[in-house]
């Protein structure tokens, strides 16, 4: 990269995030991500997309992959998202995303993707085995953010590194075509507080939608049953909780499940410290099972009654496709010249 600052960017504020349609969302989506979209929402443009360009970086089962889009969606709309706020859309309706993206292969650099970690950790040793899109999604994740030329992306520690690569893309896009401040370097908006949920299983790993162990998870599609018997089923110590928060300290699964029930409960992890000092997990998990119930519960229940509905959704993700184009096509129109394409 060179050393000259690149110039400031002059357009409106926007925010933009994308969830693939593989697995189940969970908790840990929900308060990492989902609760975040719907408060931003109201502070500024918000574009959120089911990414199904990058779900088939791995195969993905044809028939299932429009009802999984559904079902995202459906969760999307069940924790708040509000359609008339959010541009709510499926990636793969928007074909700008494809297009800007082979633009940016073509200015992304080798050994910058040779440095993401995440390929890394997701092809393993057989990294010849992996598809191309695999290695090349982190430029396909650029142009998702900088076609609509979103300033803010929310992140978690995982993905800054990809978030990183798209301002070196986006700034070397501008310089090389002597474009100065076209597209915006995009800032990440970090998750906050309750966002790294464990797995109920493990306290040292997240809670995943990938892992075996469905136990590991609370599903946003659980019901009361099912919600109740994960977390009496949760890891825990022999130990009672302690009064300070620092106390914790080398309890992984009594942190994850103090920092769950502060977060579900809008309270700090200290707060709840304060009113279940001296008791231990046989007291506290029928108190975290009814407020999980409580939080959770309604949202499986209107995800099940809006995937009663597909045709809704379809109508939904259509309007929103349509306003996602609106932003999109004027931008890749703008890169097409830029670039000096033929118009015709």
């Amino acid at each position: 990269m060179t050393d000259q600052a690149p110039a400031p960017y002059a357009g409106p504020q926007r925010v933009l995030s994308g969830v693939q349609p593989t697995g189940d969302l969970h908790l840990g989506n929900y308060l990492g991500a989902l609760v975040k979209f719907v408060r931003l929402q109201h502070e500024v443009p918000t574009f959120i997309f089911v990414a199904d360009l990058h779900a088939i970086t791995e195969w993905q089962d044809p028939a299932r992959l429009k009802d999984q889009v559904r079902e995202i969606t459906a969760a999307f709309l069940a924790v708040g998202l509000d359609p008339k706020l959010a541009t709510i859309f499926p990636q793969s309706a928007v074909p700008e995303h494809a297009e800007l993206a082979w633009v940016l292969n073509c200015v992304a650099r080798i050994g910058w993707l040779d440095r993401m970690t995440q390929f890394k950790d997701k092809a393993g040793k057989h990294k010849e085995r992996a598809s191309v899109g695999l290695y090349a999604y982190p430029v396909l994740q650029a142009a998702d953010i900088l076609l609509y030329k979103a300033t803010h992306v929310p992140v978690g520690e995982d993905q800054r590194q990809h978030l990183e690569l798209t301002r070196d893309i986006a700034q070397k896009f501008n310089h090389d075509f002597a474009a100065p401040g076209f597209f915006p370097l995009p800032d990440a908006l970090t998750q906050g507080p309750g966002a790294r949920v464990m797995s109920l299983r493990d306290g040292s790993v997240k809670m995943s939608k990938s892992d075996p162990s469905d136990n590991s998870r609370i599903n946003l599609t659980d019901d009361a049953d099912a919600i109740l018997q994960k977390v009496r089923k949760a890891r825990t110590d022999a130990e009672v909780l302690p009064e300070k928060l620092e106390d914790l300290a080398g309890r992984a699964e009594a942190q994850n499940l103090v920092g769950i029930y502060a977060a579900l409960s809008g309270q700090t992890a200290q707060q709840v410290l304060h009113e279940f000092a001296g008791q231990g997990f046989g007291a506290f998990k029928p108190k975290l099972a009814d407020l999980a119930v409580a939080v959770m519960g309604p949202i499986g229940a209107e995800m099940r009654r809006l995937l009663a509905d597909p045709a809704e959704i379809d109508r939904i993700l259509a309007d929103g496709a349509g306003r996602a184009r609106a932003i999109a096509a004027p931008t890749m129109a703008e890169v097409r010249k830029i670039v000096g394409f033929w118009a015709g």
